[in-house]
C-alpha cells in the first residue's frame, strides 16, 4: 500500500463495517470527512477526535496538541483536555522526550487545556518517534456544527494558506535540501508556518457564526479536504481553484520538491461552509484570521472545480505529497 492514509474507498469497505455494537449515546460516528465522534450526554455532547503525527520529525508535540484539537474545532466546539500516546525508538535520549513534552505543553498553553492523561514508551516497533492524541471538548447539543446541516447556496470559505503545515514541516525537516536554493531568512520564514497550524479560533468563531459544516485540511491538503467534506455533507459543489491562496513560500518551496500545494497537508486551513460568506469573512478578519470564499454548495453530490474556466470532477485523494518531499534524494 502506498504511504500515508489508508484510500477512503478502502476505508467504506472493511473499516466503517468492523465498528463493534452500536450504542445510542453516538451520535456521530466514523466516516469520510467527519472529523469527530460525538456521544451525547443529555443537553450537552462531548466531541472525541484523535490523531497521530507520522510525517514530522522536529517540533511533533506541538504539531500533535493542534492537530487533534483542529478536529475538535470542525464542531464550533473548544477543546478542554486531550490524552497522550507517545512511542520512541530504542535510541531515544531522555532529553528528547523532554523536548517533545515541552513543545506539547506549549500548544497545551496556547490552547487553554488540559493534559488529563496519557501512555509514554520506548519501543523497537517503531524508528522514528510517533505520537497520537486524542483530543476532547464539550458543547451545547443544539450549538454542535455538523456537514449534515450543509444547504444548497452556501458559501464555502478556506482559512489562511494552502499547504501550511507542509511548508512547515519540509522547511523544519528538510533543511539540508533548501539550504542550497534559499537564504537562512527565508527558511526561518516557511518554518515559522507551524505558529499558524491551529483553526480552533476561526472554528470558534464560525461556530458562534452558524456556520452549517467546518473540516480542516490535513492530509491530503485541501483538495482532498474538499472531496472529503462533499462525501460527509453528501452535497456537490463548486469550486474555483484560482481562488484558494497559496503562499509564496509555498510555492516556491513545492517547485523544488514537484509538489502539488494543493495536495500539500494544510493543517491551519478550516474549510467552513456557511450561509453569508461575506458577514463570516468580516468576522474572521476583525479577528485576525484571513479567508477566502472560493465557491458554493450546488445540488447533487459531485465536487467540482474550476480551473481556467472549465469544469472538472475533483477526484479522491491519493499519498500525500508531503512524501515526495519526505522521500526526496538528489
Amino acid at each position: 500500500m502506498n504511504i500515508g492514509k489508508i484510500p477512503n474507498d478502502i476505508l467504506e469497505k472493511l473499516l466503517y463495517k468492523n465498528i463493534g455494537k452500536k450504542q445510542p449515546e453516538i451520535l456521530v460516528g466514523p466516516g469520510i470527512g467527519k472529523d469527530c465522534g460525538v456521544i451525547d450526554f443529555g443537553d450537552d455532547v462531548c466531541v472525541i477526535s484523535t490523531d497521530p503525527i507520522t510525517g514530522a520529525v522536529n517540533k511533533v508535540g506541538y504539531l500533535a496538541i493542534h492537530i487533534s484539537c483542529n478536529d475538535v474545532a470542525t464542531t464550533g466546539t473548544k477543546p478542554i483536555g486531550a490524552m497522550v500516546t507517545i512511542i520512541a525508538p530504542a535510541n531515544t535520549q531522555l532529553t528528547e522526550i523532554q523536548s517533545i513534552m515541552e513543545d506539547i505543553n506549549r500548544a497545551a498553553n496556547e490552547l487553554d487545556l488540559e493534559i488529563i492523561g496519557g501512555h509514554t514508551e520506548v519501543s523497537p516497533a517503531v524508528n522514528q518517534v510517533v505520537i497520537s492524541v486524542t483530543a476532547l471538548g464539550k458543547i451545547a447539543k443544539e450549538k454542535l456544527v455538523h456537514p449534515g446541516k450543509a444547504q444548497v447556496g452556501d458559501d464555502i470559505l478556506v482559512t489562511k494558506t494552502a499547504g501550511l503545515e507542509g511548508t512547515a514541516i519540509i522547511a523544519m525537516d528538510r533543511e539540508d535540501i533548501l539550504a542550497r536554493y534559499f537564504s537562512r531568512d527565508f527558511i526561518d520564514r516557511a518554518s515559522r508556518f507551524i505558529e499558524e497550524i491551529s483553526v480552533v479560533k476561526e472554528g470558534l468563531i464560525a461556530g458562534k457564526f452558524g456556520a452549517h459544516a467546518m473540516h480542516d485540511a490535513t492530509e491530503g491538503g485541501i483538495l482532498g479536504a474538499l472531496w472529503e467534506m462533499s462525501k460527509a455533507m453528501n452535497k456537490g459543489f463548486e469550486v474555483d481553484i484560482n481562488k484558494i491562496p497559496i503562499a509564496k513560500e509555498t510555492r516556491k518551496i513545492c517547485k523544488i520538491f514537484d509538489i502539488d500545494p494543493l495536495r500539500l497537508i494544510s493543517s491551519g486551513s478550516m474549510i467552513i461552509v456557511t450561509p453569508d460568506g461575506e458577514q463570516l469573512l468580516k468576522l474572521l478578519s476583525n479577528a485576525g484570521v484571513s479567508a477566502t470564499i472560493i465557491g458554493k454548495v450546488v445540488g447533487g453530490t459531485t465536487p467540482l472545480v474550476i480551473y481556467d474556466g472549465e469544469k472538472h470532477v475533483l477526484e479522491p485523494p491519493e499519498s500525500d505529497e508531503l512524501y515526495k518531499a519526505i522521500n526526496y534524494r538528489e
